[in-house]
């Protein structure tokens, strides 16, 4: 079993070099679509399987293309990896997308216009916030 040092470790080093794969030897137009970008690589405890998440900016076609040619490019990035990495077996390789920074940026807006909402909102007047609690004695 391996180490969670190790793992992360091995983690960083396939980031590294797919993100180098990526930006100069895959030559598939598709690629090109979308501007891509590894936020994380997920390996398991064994370290056969290296889940590879990447985030496309793009329209929604070009987020599809660039998926599809990196499915397509599946085979070719975990034979690189196995040139280029030392382990006993090399990865299966899963690309995900990861649309947690597009999530953030809606959270982000939906705040914003909550605070401007708030902000346009006339204050209560003193006389309107004072509550009138009737006494116990009468």
């Amino acid at each position: 079993m391996a180490t969670t040092r190790r793992m992360s470790r091995v983690a960083e080093t396939i980031k590294r070099e797919v993100s180098q794969m990526i930006l100069f030897e895959l030559k598939d137009d598709r690629v090109g679509a979308g501007m891509i970008s590894i936020t994380e690589v997920d390996v398991s405890g064994d370290l056969q399987h290296a889940k590879i998440f990447v985030s496309i900016y793009g329209t929604d076609e070009a987020r599809m293309l660039t998926m599809a040619a990196l499915h397509s490019a599946t085979g070719y990035i975990r034979s690189n990896l196995g040139k280029r990495i030392r382990l006993r077996r090399t990865p299966e390789v899963i690309f995900a997308e990861d649309r947690s920074l597009e999530r953030g940026t809606h959270m982000l807006t939906l705040l914003e216009r909550l605070e401007q909402e708030r902000l346009a909102r006339p204050p209560l007047a003193e006389e309107d916030s004072e509550l009138e609690i009737p006494s116990a004695e009468g």
